[in-house]
């Protein structure tokens, strides 16, 4: 997979809330890791698994759109830094998640993930859901 299909996919494994389609796009020994927020990483295709269908399964929230705002290529060809924007319906309230994704890809895998997102907007998602 090219990183535009990586990016793509990634973001519909997102709208769709399904954890083995975001697993999938990982290198068998890849990382996911949030540096806001306090959520330890998620170390390997089967943690990436297991870790969000944790997260996905336990929220009362639907993804409506998930929005590519920019994808910027960096000289390092591996790594790509991707602009994005969740909009979220958690009980009867619209929220926009603005973040940001730093994508290492190789070989047509995410090698290595570290997901930038807006942790008050995370935390208006999770008060609403309940």
């Amino acid at each position: 997979m090219t990183i535009d299909e990586i990016v793509t996919a990634y973001h519909a494994a997102m709208l769709h809330k399904s954890a083995d389609e975001l697993a999938d796009l990982y290198a068998e020994d890849g990382l996911h890791e949030f540096p806001f927020g306090g959520l330890p990483p998620f170390a390997g295709r089967e943690a990436i698994r297991v870790g969000y269908h944790g997260m996905w399964g336990a929220g009362a929230f639907e993804a409506r759109e998930v929005r590519r705002d920019a994808l910027h290529r960096t000289e390092d060809p591996e790594v790509v830094v991707v602009e994005q924007t969740v909009f979220v319906v958690a009980g009867d309230r619209p929220i926009t998640v603005p973040g940001l994704l730093v994508l290492r890809v190789r070989n047509g895998r995410i090698v290595h993930a570290r997901d930038y997102m807006d942790t008050s907007a995370i935390a208006r998602v999770r008060a609403a859901a309940n």
